[in-house]
């Protein structure tokens, strides 16, 4: 039996969450990618808690001009402003079972232009 496309990407997502786990020292980044918007997340799994969160549907982002990339690498940086905020340099980058390209390769090119190391 075929797979859907979700389906797929969820089989991949727990692919990558067995290697790819986030600590106090080094938290998850997470991305979570819908037709219209971006999400982003860090998160301490040791503890099962979110330290920050941004999203395409933030006040100041939403204002923002441009295509979905564009608006994906300013999520990008409002997520490494307040990783840097909470004291947070280094970080895992699970991309959620989507491909390292387009809009997830642009959040994840913005919060290594703001500062966020991975």
């Amino acid at each position: 039996m075929a797979l859907t496309k979700n389906q797929r990407r969820l089989r991949i997502k727990s692919r990558i969450r067995k290697v790819v786990s986030g600590t106090e020292a080094r938290p998850r980044l997470a991305v979570f990618r819908s037709n219209k918007e971006i999400y982003a997340q860090i998160v301490d799994d040791v503890s099962g808690k979110t330290i920050s969160a941004a999203s395409s549907r933030d006040k100041d982002i939403a204002k923002a001009k441009g295509n979905k990339s564009e608006v994906a690498a300013l999520v990008g940086k409002a997520i490494a402003e307040k990783a840097l905020k909470a004291g947070i340099e280094t970080i895992s980058f699970d991309r959620g079972g989507y491909l390292y390209h387009g809009r997830v390769k642009s959040l994840a090119e913005g919060a290594r232009e703001a500062g966020l190391k991975f």
